[in-house]
């Protein structure tokens, strides 16, 4: 990708990050963002259909900046595995958007391509495993994306909200079954 876009699109993550965390994610418009990104509302379109879909490309950067990528998850660990627990911690460390996107309407897009990451990591992990051969890889990682999604929601709406750890290890033990079950 020319390095100008890859500028571009960082400044104007950058800017929704610093915006949202001054005012909160719904008084931020598209307008205040490329202002604060010094680029023009054309510029903006060029790279991003809305505010949501940069959004989603930001808390993609920051996941993979904070080494929350889910390929290559443990499933014989006895605990939760560490990308999980860095993943979760990933979310903790921004909690008030995920809150936000789990939670309130018009963030479909985001929501849609976390669940699309989990189910990439289960498709993939489940098909170098060898899990639950009779079951097709795809119909797996649906139901298992859609539960860690889910606890994922639940975690984000407790309050006070538990740590990140004890999140990582609700989802494993949704995954697994509790232990000793």
């Amino acid at each position: 990708m020319d390095a100008r876009i890859v500028k571009t699109r960082a400044r104007l993550q950058e800017a929704l990050f610093a915006l949202a965390r001054e005012r909160g994610l719904d008084e931020v418009s598209v307008s205040d963002i490329a202002e604060r990104a010094g680029v023009n509302r054309s510029t903006f379109y060029q790279h991003y259909s809305d505010k949501e879909t940069l959004l989603a490309d930001a808390l993609d950067v920051v996941a993979r900046e904070a080494g929350a990528n889910l390929d290559g998850i443990d499933i014989d660990a006895l605990g939760a595995p560490t990308v999980l627990i860095d993943f979760l911690a990933h979310i903790e460390a921004h909690a008030d958007l995920y809150h936000r996107v789990f939670t309130e309407p018009g963030y479909g897009v985001v929501l849609a391509r976390l669940r699309a990451h989990v189910y990439e990591a289960i498709v993939s992990t489940a098909e170098s495993k060898g899990l639950a051969p009779d079951i097709p890889a795809d119909i797996l990682a649906a139901g298992v994306a859609g539960s860690i999604v889910g606890v994922i929601g639940a975690w984000l709406e407790r309050d006070p909200r538990p740590p990140s750890a004890d999140a990582a290890l609700w989802v494993w033990q949704v995954i697994l079954g509790p232990p000793g079950g």
